[in-house]
């Protein structure tokens, strides 16, 4: 538990990505089984211990420590986990520290009525920064900056392969990840993912920008504006499968989509757009609604029946992955396109289409094709190289995004600063930034606009209550927040700056929307905003 004490202090106090990385690495790659293993769910958000709330170490603190200096303390400090660690009495004799296995073992096995004697016997064995480890693991509030992707990328690091591995094996393991470790870390054969519905990492687009392509050697697709999504069945032995619905960044959504987890009948891994059917907000009967109704759906963990009356969702196809255990990943765009479309006889077409194809000869075909489109449920074109396989992440070449007017940037909340007048009392001003360079070699993110309008009052409620539970530090009436959370920034212009460490200002902008779909290494690049400067 000290070394994992040690690692969460360090990177508390480190700002960099690549050090982050480098912290990371190390642990993993020095820290024996099992203890890395929990300790890299506790990072992901991969344990849960529901005996131990906020409420429950106030308890405790107030039973201790006098309620008042609690209050203040908690007040100055900003965190409950370490205000408890800093404010805990000390113990009588040197402290014998449990390993983190103890640990999570402990605290799994308190339930509402023990873990008011046996939380106190864990944190008299710890010293504050062990007690501020352990309280952070314990109520999986670690807020230190760590992303489930930055930590697949130091696992990666750490054992010399490629985060695509990771990413594919990653979601049939359980903490604390045994054979995940035995085969980056041992040499011994990838877990076996027969009859788990894993997710495969997402072939990506680059901005098309001032790129000149060819069209002959490429398929122009509408770019939907819902979500992108993986589904994903697997059959088992005995007849039965499991399908999953898996957002971008690898989240298990199906939850919140059962009617679109229950509609694939057959094992595949299929590549599409989550969108909603209907007349919703400037949708066409039968066809895609906006974003807009889509949000209704996103984040619930219950979904009433008259929620799925009322926002039913589908999924239009842009590909297959693989196909009744065949792998087509290695085959063409063109070669996977026909085998999707010989698929759709296959499937209800209440709970999927196609993703149509647009005809254009030449680019300027497609630019006026593009313009001309004003269906609330397409914010673009997609640019598909017609030889190109399905390869995990951003390949330079072979898919561009083109998306429409107005200028339209997906960008990563940074700083927060309360409102004014009605506001006030909210975090409600945003600074945001992009990635100058590529985030997974390093780049950093750098501000590049401010915006507090756009969103209503229950979006305002949900910024600022992430913008609490998620303060990194505080420069007077300003917080910096943890790099997640997306927000698509709308604007009418952008020009060059050399006020702006970024180099770029935005004229007018605001936000769009909150992409909670999307991780934040996926948001655009200053070089981005630069292709949009018009003379």
């Amino acid at each position: 538990m000290e070394e994992f004490a040690a690692l969460l202090d360090a990177l508390v106090y480190t700002r960099s990505r690549n050090a982050k990385l480098k912290l990371l690495a190390d642990y993993l790659r020095d820290t024996p089984d099992p203890d890395r293993g929990w300790a890299l769910a506790a990072l992901t958000d991969g344990i849960d211990f529901p005996a131990v709330k906020s409420s429950t170490i106030r308890n405790l603190l107030s039973e201790r420590v006098d309620p008042v200096l609690y209050a203040l303390s908690r007040d100055f400090v900003g965190d409950s986990a370490e205000t408890a660690s800093l404010l805990w009495p000390e113990p009588d004799t040197p402290p014998t520290p449990p390993t983190v296995t103890e640990a999570v073992d402990a605290l799994a096995a308190m339930t509402r009525a023990t873990v008011v004697t046996e939380l106190p016997r864990m944190l008299d064995r710890l010293d504050s920064d062990g007690r501020y480890a352990l309280l952070k693991m314990a109520t999986g509030a670690m807020r230190i900056g760590i992303s489930s992707r930055l930590a697949k990328t130091a696992f990666a690091q750490a054992f010399g392969v490629t985060v695509e591995e990771v990413e594919e094996h990653w979601h049939g393991q359980t903490p604390p990840y045994q054979p995940l470790f035995a085969w980056a870390a041992h040499g011994e054969d990838a877990p076996s993912s027969e009859g788990i519905p894993l997710f495969r990492p997402f072939m990506l687009a680059h901005p098309l920008e001032e790129t000149i392509v060819d069209m002959a050697d490429y398929a122009a697709e509408w770019k939907w504006d819902g979500i992108r999504v993986q589904l994903v069945r697997a059959d088992k032995a005995d007849g039965t499968g499991e399908t999953r619905v898996y957002s971008r960044s690898g989240d298990d959504i199906s939850a919140t989509f059962p009617e679109v987890a229950a509609s694939l009948p057959f094992a595949a891994v299929l590549d599409g757009e989550l969108l909603v059917r209907g007349s919703h907000q400037g949708g066409e009967e039968g066809g895609a609604a906006s974003f807009n109704a889509l949000q209704q759906r996103l984040g619930r963990k219950v979904v009433s029946k008259k929620m799925l009356a009322e926002y039913p969702a589908f999924v239009r196809l842009y590909d297959a992955l693989i196909v009744d255990g065949e792998d087509l990943r290695e085959l063409s765009w063109e070669q996977r396109r026909l085998r999707l479309e010989a698929l759709m006889p296959r499937l209800d077409p209440d709970d999927f289409d196609l993703s149509q194809v647009i005809e254009a000869a030449t680019l300027d075909d497609l630019a006026r094709i593009r313009e001309r489109t004003r269906d609330d449920a397409i914010e673009g074109v997609m640019l598909k190289r017609r030889d190109s396989p399905y390869i995990a992440g951003r390949r330079t070449g072979l898919w561009y995004k083109w998306k429409r007017d107005p200028l339209l940037v997906d960008c990563v909340m940074m700083y927060a600063q309360r409102g004014s007048g009605r506001r006030s009392s909210f975090y409600s001003d945003y600074t945001f930034g992009c990635w100058d360079g590529d985030p997974d070699q390093g780049a950093e993110l750098l501000p590049v606009g401010k915006a507090y309008s756009g969103i209503t009052d229950e979006e305002l409620k949900m910024l600022d209550k992430f913008v609490r539970q998620h303060t990194l530090n505080r420069f007077g009436p300003v917080r910096e927040v943890e790099r997640s959370l997306v927000l698509e920034i709308a604007f009418d212009s952008i020009h060059l700056s050399k006020r702006h460490k970024s180099g770029v200002a935005m004229r007018f902008p605001r936000i769009n929307r909150i992409r909670t779909d999307k991780p934040a290494h996926e948001a655009d690049r200053i070089e981005t905003l630069k292709g949009l400067i018009r003379d």
